[in-house]
């Protein structure tokens, strides 16, 4: 025992002054055991040490008056037809046109290198920040620490985020703190999330380093890459608007976003569209409230990839129809 004791004091001591090292004594998050057992995690498999983690995590601000919004999106409390009027209006079609026209060649490099169409691309940024109008003014590193530790039913998932974010900043240079974004933590023109920063950005202007926050190149071609990685399928339909037989039985139909149904059982159930669909290809069900009725679309493989972007059939539907119209409006 007393060999034991000799040989394992210095271990003792490395361990005593490590559990020092991550006590957290000032700011929001002080004394939080889960906190300190994180920033231990992170040192061990990054680029920071313990004491750089207990600085910034001892600056962190609690940003518990984001809850309310986490809470209810407009996804969740809106309909269709309220939702819509949110990005379907004349000022964001002519500026989505007007921003193709100014970019109109950077788009055809980018729609070029990913078959993504520039269409898509622009209504993705029209509808995520206005064409980088509004990026948003939450701190980021602030707000991931906030839904990380204090908001239960998301915490894996921003706890997630939350490394995700130290460790592009570590790579990009970033000012952990200075950082600003959504109400989620989505950064940038494009809105990523630090995850899908890291794994989906591209550095297309080729300066070394993929910027979504000051290079166009940067965020439209990380857009396109986005898509693509999604499976986006080139040349392919988004959507069909869907009429209904009179004797139908859309209630039997599986309402989703992901195509896991097939045209032919649509066409039992008494669906309809005008456009020629091949009876085994797989559907997606869509049900979008108006004011009165539903209206119903089948949605393609290529709209299920727009909800990989944002879950929400309104948002999908939305980035659509957006495209659409700026289209319609281009001289091509």
């Amino acid at each position: 025992m007393k060999n034991w004791f000799k040989l394992s004091l210095p271990v003792l001591c490395l361990l005593s002054f490590s559990a020092q090292a991550v006590k957290l004594s000032e700011g929001d998050y002080r004394y939080r055991e889960d906190v300190e057992a994180f920033i231990e995690s992170v040192a061990k498999k990054s680029d920071y040490t313990e004491q750089q983690l207990v600085k910034l995590f001892s600056q962190a601000k609690q940003q518990t008056h984001l809850f309310e919004r986490m809470n209810k999106p407009a996804e969740k409390k809106l309909e269709w037809h309220q939702y819509r009027k949110i990005f379907l209006t004349n000022k964001r079609i002519n500026k989505g046109i007007k921003f193709w026209e100014k970019n109109r060649k950077l788009l055809e490099q980018v729609e070029q290198k990913y078959k993504v169409p520039a269409e898509i691309i622009v209504a993705i940024v029209g509808v995520e920040t206005f064409y980088g109008v509004y990026k948003g003014k939450s701190p980021v590193f602030d707000t991931l620490v906030t839904f990380a530790f204090d908001y239960p039913k998301r915490a894996k998932f921003f706890t997630k985020e939350l490394e995700e974010f130290l460790i592009l900043s570590s790579k990009q240079n970033f000012k952990v703190r200075e950082v600003k974004g959504s109400y989620a933590g989505a950064m940038g023109m494009p809105q990523f999330i630090s995850s899908s920063y890291r794994h989906y950005s591209v550095d297309f202007d080729g300066d070394g380093k993929a910027d979504l926050f000051d290079s166009l190149p940067d965020i439209l071609g990380s857009v396109a890459n986005y898509f693509k990685s999604h499976g986006w399928k080139p040349g392919e339909a988004v959507t069909y608007p869907l009429s209904l037989a009179k004797n139908n039985k859309v209630e039997n139909l599986k309402v989703s976003v992901k195509p896991s149904q097939s045209w032919k059982t649509f066409k039992a159930s008494g669906l309809r569209a005008k456009s020629s669909i091949a009876d085994e290809t797989p559907v997606a069900l869509i049900k979008l409230q108006q004011k009165k009725s539903a209206d119903y679309w089948a949605g393609l493989k290529n709209f299920y990839v727009i909800t990989r972007y944002n879950h929400s059939e309104m948002y999908a539907m939305a980035v659509y129809q957006l495209s659409q119209k700026i289209k319609s409006g281009m001289k091509l």
